[in-house]
């Protein structure tokens, strides 16, 4: 089975976060797509069969399938529309969180998702202990928002993983601040399954963009995730969708060899 390594949210490989993305015939057991997910060990491997005039597209990190990621999308995205059905600019996939576009922008893949919308939750001492800094507002989704005070607190953030592991609330830990040359910057935990820190994390602005959106009184956004590889993200929001754009580049294509 042909499997390719894409990094999203990428100028060039090394940077952004790469995913897995394996096009599939038919779909194989949830127990062997989770088994190529744990033995590639990327933080998501994208699994996607054609039905009809979309794809049905599923993602799983080495903790167990989720039901939104950006980065694995795009990569899907990119290897559809370069190796696949290279004549297209448009690929809809039929996922656990509803259908999502992605249209190819001259160099720019740009998703479409869902708005998520957060709760305000208390700041407690537990946060603080896990992070190091204690945050100066919190929210909750499906995953942890915290703000904090500045972009070089979330760029020297070291967290103490297994405290973040220990958080009762939220899938993923995510802290975000003001950037200095870009509107908005982040950083993104997901120690619950089995990764640290995830390099570029499209999903979470999903709820970061109407946030800061309505922060900084505006529509249109940079943003940049301050991982040891970085990536940034042209985002927007358009009422209840948001709209992420990124680039791609490609690492690597090989065969998986699984015995019939």
């Amino acid at each position: 089975m042909k499997y390719y390594v894409v990094d999203a949210f990428a100028e060039r490989i090394f940077e952004g976060n790469p995913a897995g993305v394996m096009i599939l015939e038919d779909w194989i057991s949830e127990q062997l797509m989770q088994n190529i997910a744990i033995e590639n060990n990327l933080s998501e491997t994208a699994f996607a069969v054609r039905e009809g005039e979309r794809y049905g597209l599923r993602w799983f990190t080495p903790g167990g399938e989720i039901d939104l990621c950006g980065h694995a999308t795009l990569a899907a995205a990119f290897v559809i529309l370069n190796f696949i059905e290279g004549e297209k600019e448009t690929v809809e996939f039929l996922t656990k969180s509803g259908i999502l576009i992605v249209n190819k922008r001259g160099e720019l893949y740009e998703l479409d998702f869902p708005a998520m919308s957060s709760k305000e939750v208390p700041i407690t001492d537990v946060m603080e202990k896990a992070l190091g800094v204690r945050p100066e507002e919190a929210y909750l989704n499906r995953d942890l928002i915290l703000v904090l005070k500045s972009e070089d607190a979330v760029k020297n953030l070291c967290p103490d993983f297994d405290q973040l592991k220990k958080l009762p609330d939220g899938l993923g830990v995510c802290v975000t601040a003001a950037g200095n040359e870009v509107d908005f910057v982040s950083r993104a935990y997901f120690p619950k399954l089995n990764i640290n820190e995830d390099p570029v994390t499209g999903s979470l602005h999903c709820s970061l963009i109407p946030y800061w959106s309505n922060q900084l009184g505006k529509k249109e956004l940079s943003a940049r995730q301050l991982s040891t590889r970085g990536g940034r993200l042209f985002c927007s929001l358009q009422g209840e969708r948001v709209k992420i754009a990124g680039k791609a580049a490609l690492y690597s294509v090989g065969e998986i060899m699984i015995e019939s």
